[in-house]
């Protein structure tokens, strides 16, 4: 092996590296949006129950 091909696998590695590291990410952000889409929804649920139950205590104690 000469040097220029030593240099050539290094760059490949290194290339293939970047990209593992890339798709890692993207995928971490994904799972993150789901995430994240979850708990608002869940949030929203239960603002959603605690309107119900507000309006219910509101209405008897009138």
């Amino acid at each position: 092996m000469n040097v220029d091909d030593v240099i050539a696998e290094r760059i490949a590695a290194a290339k293939w590296r970047a990209a593992q590291k890339k798709k890692r990410r993207a995928e971490l952000a994904e799972a993150r949006r789901a995430g994240l889409a979850a708990r608002h929804a869940q949030k929203l649920r239960h603002i959603a129950e605690g309107a119900v139950d507000n309006s219910t205590l509101a209405a008897s104690s009138v």
